[in-house]
C-alpha cells in the first residue's frame, strides 16, 4: 500500500493504452477549456468597458463598426420614409453590426458546451473500460482479489475524476461567461436604440 499513489500524473502513468489515451485527451481538454475560459472572461471585460464607454459619451474604438453601419444606413436616404422608419432601419443596421461583434468577442464560448457535454462521457468509456479490464484481469489470474482487480477499478476512477475535471469548468464557465455576454447583448441593443434616435435627429455618437 505505500506504493500506491493516487496523484493524476501517477495514475495516467499506471493506467493502459486506452486509460492513457481517455486520459490524455482530457487532460488536454481540461487545459483547453481553461484557456477559453480565460479568454472568455478577459473578452467580456473589454466589451464591458466598451459599452460603458460608449454609454457615458465617450469614444469607444471597439464599437466603431457598429457606429459606422449606423451612419452608414443614415445617410441613405429613402423616399416618403418617416422618421419611425427611418430609426428603426438605422437601428436594424447596428444591431446586425452589434451581434456580429459580439459573436467575434464571444470567440471559443460555444466549445466550452462542447467539452461540458463530451468530457463526461469520454471519461465514462475510459470507466467501463477499466471496470473490463479489471473482469479480465479476474479471468486470467483466477483470483478476485483486491490486488488483482485495483489497478482496473483505479484506472475507471480515474477517467471518471479527469472527465469530471474538464466538465465542471467547461460548464460553469460556459454558463456564467455565456450569460454575462447576454447582458452585454441587453446592454449593445440599448446603445444601438440611442445612437438610432441620435441620428435620426442628426446628432452622431
Amino acid at each position: 500500500m505505500e506504493s500506491l499513489s493516487i496523484s493524476p500524473v501517477n495514475l495516467f502513468l499506471q493506467a493502459g493504452p486506452i486509460g492513457k489515451v481517455v486520459m490524455g485527451a482530457l487532460g488536454l481538454a481540461s487545459i483547453w477549456c481553461w484557456v477559453l475560459i480565460i479568454e472568455g472572461v478577459v473578452s467580456i471585460v473589454r466589451v464591458g468597458r466598451a459599452l460603458r464607454t460608449a454609454r457615458a459619451g465617450g469614444e469607444a474604438a471597439a464599437l466603431a463598426p457598429i457606429a459606422e453601419a449606423g451612419r452608414q444606413a443614415s445617410a441613405l436616404t429613402i423616399a416618403q420614409e418617416t422618421a419611425s422608419e427611418r430609426r428603426q432601419r438605422i437601428g436594424e443596421a447596428m444591431a446586425r453590426s452589434g451581434r456580429d461583434f459580439l459573436t467575434r468577442a464571444e470567440g471559443g464560448l460555444p466549445n466550452l458546451a462542447i467539452i461540458a457535454s463530451v468530457a463526461p462521457f469520454v471519461g465514462l468509456f475510459g470507466t467501463v473500460w477499466g471496470i473490463m479490464t479489471s473482469f479480465a484481469s479476474i479471468a486470467q489470474a483466477k483470483d478476485t482479489s483486491l490486488a488483482v482487480v485495483a489497478p482496473g477499478i483505479a484506472e475507471a476512477l480515474a477517467a471518471t475524476a479527469y472527465g469530471l475535471a474538464a466538465a465542471i469548468p467547461a460548464s460553469v464557465g460556459y454558463n456564467r461567461i455565456g450569460a454575462a455576454f447576454g447582458r452585454a447583448g441587453r446592454s449593445m441593443a440599448n446603445l444601438v436604440e440611442e445612437w438610432a434616435v441620435a441620428m435620426v435627429a442628426d446628432r452622431r455618437p
